[in-house]
């Protein structure tokens, strides 16, 4: 069940506080008060609240100092003050400090439940833009799992049975075989399908923001920190949190995300105020995670915490029999994107599809049929169109006595030598993204 929305109201009047607290807490909100400025600053201090009230007239207070302090450390949090008639001049000048809205004191309980809710309704409808722009900038597979395999099939009822729950899930497979498809699956199948799914790109981020990126961060907590940030997990907040390659992650904020996964609270970068966080994770790597806690690069603690469910996805060329179906999903999917002219592949082209090892998995096989599609000469594309695509199958590359890795190590090498050693283009063409390519170019030591 969702924590209650947590509410403040500092007030030196008794009857205000208690009235306030009673009318609140039937409404389903969680109620906390203060009779004066210190003891309210106390509070904020300690815990993270989604509405304050605020009186401006209290003994040994001033109530607009009050409100500029606690604008500067909870920015995105409504202020709403509390005035008497005679002060409505030094309510406007609160508004004109940050405060969201005035409430004369003669307020009913209909008044106090409606400026509340709209309050808490506009500060959700702004984290609910922050979230659509989020994921506006995340690149997304088709919502569709596509397959025929018994293999397949066992993983998909692993997903169903699973998704219900609300229990942690470490997603493994190597690069490409749809994890992030698989995690966004399990949130659709869950009773949190309504609420966000936040997805964590673990491989791209900047080391040094990872802490401020998940957690958040107050004005000043750092050098270009200039306004309070919501993190990750704010953002996830009643939903799902999803992080890609977990194992990016380095060890310092590894421990503070262990904290996080386990008592379901955080504190923003600069602040010691903790935060109730009511989130499902769902983890994921292309790593072997056991290899990297034997390196020092994971915590067992972190990995156990997250390992509660397995779900391991089998590399493309261990599940041949979903190619077809994968073949003509993608080619109807993207003939109707491009408005293309070709119709369809012919059966010798399918076939030399077939016979590839496909180290980019399933999104090497996507990037491949997009590429076919657009550069396709006729109504169908025949095995000439792959070479004029620049596209080579795993048996005109493959020698005797090569291992797979061998095989990868080669193909790389001749996609950079066409690309010029442009990594961007090479990642796209190999159907990878930039992260796998360095990481590959450095296993294969290729630099």
């Amino acid at each position: 069940m969702a924590d209650p929305q947590r509410i403040l109201i500092i007030d030196d009047e008794k009857d205000v506080r208690d009235s306030c607290a009673r009318i609140l807490g039937k409404a389903g909100l969680h109620v906390d008060t203060a009779w004066n400025g210190t003891s309210g600053l106390s509070l904020i201090e300690r815990n993270q609240y989604d509405l304050i009230f605020l009186d401006l007239i209290m003994p040994g207070s001033d109530g607009l100092t009050l409100l500029k302090h606690i604008k500067a450390i909870y920015l995105e949090t409504p202020v709403i003050v509390i005035s008497a008639y005679g002060t409505v001049k030094t309510a406007v000048e609160a508004m004109k400090l940050g405060a969201y809205d005035f409430l004369p004191k003669s307020f009913t309980p209909k008044e106090l439940r409606q400026i509340v809710m709209t309050a808490l309704e506009e500060k959700e409808q702004t984290r609910e833009q922050i979230y659509r722009r989020d994921q506006q900038e995340q690149a997304k597979y088709p919502a569709q799992i596509v397959y025929k395999s018994e293999v397949m099939s066992r993983v998909m009822e692993k997903v169903e049975r699973v998704a219900p729950t609300d229990s942690t899930v470490l997603i493994t497979g190597e690069s490409g075989t749809g994890k992030g498809l698989i995690a966004s699956l399990i949130h659709q199948m869950s009773p949190r399908k309504t609420r966000k799914f936040v997805s964590v790109d673990c491989g791209t981020l900047v080391e040094t923001l990872f802490e401020s990126e998940l957690f958040g961060h107050v004005k000043g907590a750092f050098t270009g920190a200039g306004v309070d940030k919501v993190g990750k997990f704010e953002l996830a907040q009643h939903g799902t949190i999803f992080f890609d390659e977990i194992s990016n992650i380095n060890l310092e904020v590894q421990a503070k995300l262990l904290k996080a996964v386990e008592e379901r609270e955080i504190s923003r970068v600069g602040s010691h105020r903790l935060i109730r966080v009511d989130v499902r994770i769902l983890a994921a790597t292309n790593q072997d995670l056991y290899k990297a806690i034997e390196n020092g690069q994971l915590r067992e603690d972190l990995y156990y915490r997250l390992n509660v469910v397995s779900i391991h996805l089998p590399p493309l060329r261990e599940r041949r029999e979903d190619i077809p179906q994968l073949i003509d999903f993608f080619f109807d999917m993207y003939s109707q994107r491009r408005q293309a002219e070709v119709k369809s592949i012919s059966a010798e082209a399918k076939k030399l599809l077939m016979a590839h090892d496909w180290p980019g998995n399933v999104r090497e096989l996507a990037n491949t049929i997009e590429r076919l599609v657009v550069l396709g000469r006729h109504g169908v594309i025949e095995p000439e169109d792959l070479t004029f695509a620049e596209w080579r199958t795993s048996r005109e590359s493959t020698k005797v006595g090569l291992t797979l890795d061998d095989v990868e190590r080669e193909h790389i090498i001749k996609v950079l030598e066409r690309f010029q050693g442009r990594r961007t283009e090479a990642a796209r063409a190999l159907g990878i993204d930039r992260s796998t390519l360095r990481e590959k170019i450095k296993r294969y030591g290729l630099e």
